[in-house]
Formats: C-alpha cells, structure tokens, sequence
C-alpha cells in the first residue's frame, strides 16, 4: 500500500534548541534528507526492536511455562510411545 493512501496524524514535540540542533546534525550526517526523515526512521527502528525484545521474552515465559507444566504433570505415555520405547529396548538387546 503506497503511503499516499494511508491516514495521516500529526505527531508534534517540544524540545530544547540546543537538542533540535544536535538531531539535525545527525541528521545531515548520517545522511537522512530531513530532520522529520530521521526522526521517523530511528523511532521506528527503536520501536520494532523493543517490540521484537519484548515479544522474545513473553514467548519465552510462555514456552517456560508449558516446559514446566510438562515436567511437573506429564501425561501418560501414548500407545506409540510404549512401542518405541520397546522397539527400542529390543534394538538394544540385539546390539550387544
């Protein structure tokens, strides 16, 4: 979808001089075509990094969960699990 077409909001911020005058200077050094570009690009950068860490985590609590559940109630064995868990002592007795 070509940004033209997408709703637009206003996004305005008060800041000290001195700092606007630093951000356009890293602006013009690295290389960005305005303040606003700059501005833009590294919010939504640090953004999509702090979501990715944070869903990283909430997965992890998530999958430690279900590890531990796992562990602390295991379910009984299937029907396929006892006969590999066979097939395999009898894989090992013939072995030596």
């Amino acid at each position: 979808m070509s940004t033209d077409t997408k709703e637009r909001v206003r996004f305005d911020v008060r800041l000290p001089k001195e700092q606007k005058q630093f951000f356009e200077k890293a602006a013009y050094l690295g290389g960005y075509r305005n303040l606003t570009d700059f501005v833009i690009l590294t919010v939504q950068e640090k953004a999509k990094k702090i979501i990715k860490e944070k869903e990283q985590v909430l997965a992890s609590e998530r999958d430690a969960e279900i590890f531990f559940d796992a562990i602390t109630n295991p379910k009984e064995p299937s029907e396929n699990l006892i006969k590999a868990l066979d097939d395999y002592k009898t894989f090992l007795s013939n072995s030596k």
